[in-house]
């Protein structure tokens, strides 16, 4: 098969995935809005008691677009899963198709819809107060983290959508809320309970949302880029081989 005919089959997955987006109007704007509300709550309800000084906006937002894209990208797990349950993807075998499109397409419209999401947050992020004084490079840093984060979730979701029924699927989206909160994403891990700081201070997402509130905030990342882009290439591969590996077999 040639390249062009992969891309073309690719390009026909990811219009596939944008149809069922927009046949689905509830799930799309759940997966615009509820990152916005997140945002809301914890500015205009929480951010006042947690931190007087008006400063809190612009601590919580790296925490919010980083919870809000594994959100999201969680919701692919449950599209994977209801294609192997239809039988869709046994029928997409039956053509001569490259045959990883058909998950690529998934990856593919799931970081373009993180993506306005995560403008949409930043929109209304700048609206409620939060102020930069990071450069051109730190943005450019920043929008290429989010980009490595959606695609290694969402080929962890790919994963997850091939091995677990749909209604297990659903509890993926559970994980990746809860794992942000028990991060640096919204207050300073050194001020929870000292059993809970060794695993608030080494799970995944601390050093992923340090790194982006350096980049956004135009401060120096430190080790945590490295251990940020350590843990998102490691997902990722892990994901992608395991994922494509399952598609071929099932």
């Amino acid at each position: 098969m040639t390249l062009s005919h992969a891309l073309t089959d690719i390009l026909a997955m990811v219009d596939r995935e944008f149809r069922r987006s927009l046949r689905s109007i509830d799930a799309l704007m759940t997966s615009l809005l509820i990152p916005v509300s997140i945002l809301l709550v914890f500015v205009v309800v929480f951010g006042g008691a947690i931190e007087q000084d008006g400063d809190y906006i612009n601590y919580v937002v790296p925490g919010i677009l980083i919870l809000c894209t594994g959100f999201g990208s969680a919701g692919t797990a449950v599209s994977v899963a209801q294609d192997m349950q239809s039988g869709t993807i046994n029928r997409f075998k039956t053509l001569p198709i490259f045959g990883p499109s058909v998950l690529i397409g998934h990856v593919v419209a799931s970081v373009i819809r993180n993506l306005v999401a995560s403008l949409l947050v930043m929109i209304v992020a700048f609206a409620l107060g939060f102020r930069s004084d990071a450069g051109i490079g730190d943005w450019l840093m920043a929008t290429g983290l989010l980009v490595l984060v959606i695609l290694a979730f969402t080929w962890l979701a790919c994963l997850g959508g091939l091995v677990l029924s749909v209604d297990a699927c659903n509890g993926i989206n559970f994980v990746f809320l809860f794992l942000p909160y028990v991060s640096s994403g919204f207050v300073d891990p050194g001020t929870m309970p000292g059993w809970l700081q060794g695993f608030a201070k080494h799970q995944p997402f601390t050093p992923i949302i340090e790194t982006l509130r350096a980049a956004m905030t135009g401060s120096d990342t430190g080790s945590n880029a490295w251990q940020a882009l350590a843990w998102m290439v490691g997902i990722l591969i892990v994901s992608y081989l395991g994922a494509t590996a399952l598609y071929r077999r099932r």
